[in-house]
């Protein structure tokens, strides 16, 4: 379904954890790491096929995420004829995107990447809001660096002090009992008994880890035939 313009409706996701961190995909066989997306189907609106995309890329339901934002109109990027399939050149432009803002209300448990039989990450990461963008593709980036900018004054300001109040309060009682303060480790974050989704990697807590550096990974390689992004 394109526009007049030759132009496909799309969505692209932003999912928040707790820390204002976003899920990172991993596009299945290929070393680029990008946001969930996907087709607007005729008869949908942008938020019905939002939360279809939402289930079928990360495995997640309506009642598990909050929409916090959206962009105010669409986000265009065009596609370089050389990914377009051959039969859609000359009509087929580029895709043009609603972006959405979403916080994850449950557990990193939640997220599964085979909820369908045909998934599009085979691993996953939170990274920080502002991801690096020289693993995407380069004729998205554009659209990537417009979606965060208008949507990051929508992040949620946790309130840093109680936190810390929080913080010292553990301390003290360790103290006061004469127990030692244990280290922090991801480990201690995951569910007794969880069973990741297959090819799923688990990073809940990136500074207690140390997890491959984003900016070592390979580029983009250049795909064996064209495709319609």
């Amino acid at each position: 379904m394109l526009d007049r313009d030759g132009f496909r409706p799309n969505v692209g996701i932003i999912l928040l954890n707790q820390r204002n961190q976003v899920f990172w995909g991993k596009r299945i066989r290929t070393h680029s790491w990008q946001f969930p997306q996907g087709g607007i189907d005729r008869g949908e609106t942008p938020e019905q096929a939002m939360f279809r995309e939402l289930h079928e890329e990360v495995g997640l339901l309506p009642p598990q995420v909050r929409v916090i934002a959206r962009t105010r109109d669409w986000l265009r990027y065009e596609v370089p004829d050389r990914f377009i399939r051959r039969d859609a050149r000359g009509h087929y432009k580029g895709q043009k995107q609603i972006w959405y803002l979403l916080q994850l209300l449950g557990h990193d448990w939640d997220l599964n990447l085979r909820a369908t039989n045909h998934p599009e990450f085979d691993a996953w990461r939170w990274n920080d809001y502002w991801v690096p963008l020289d693993v995407v593709v380069e004729f998205k980036r554009g659209v990537y660096e417009m979606a965060l900018t208008e949507l990051a004054r929508f992040l949620p300001r946790h309130e840093q002090r109680n936190r810390y109040l929080r913080s010292g309060m553990r301390t003290r009682e360790h103290e006061s009992s004469g127990q030692a303060s244990l280290p922090r480790t991801s480990s201690l974050l995951v569910k007794p008994g969880m069973e990741l989704p297959p090819g799923a990697s688990f990073d809940p807590d990136p500074q207690n880890s140390v997890p491959a550096p984003l900016e070592a990974l390979p580029t983009l390689p250049v795909p064996k035939k064209p495709l319609d992004a």
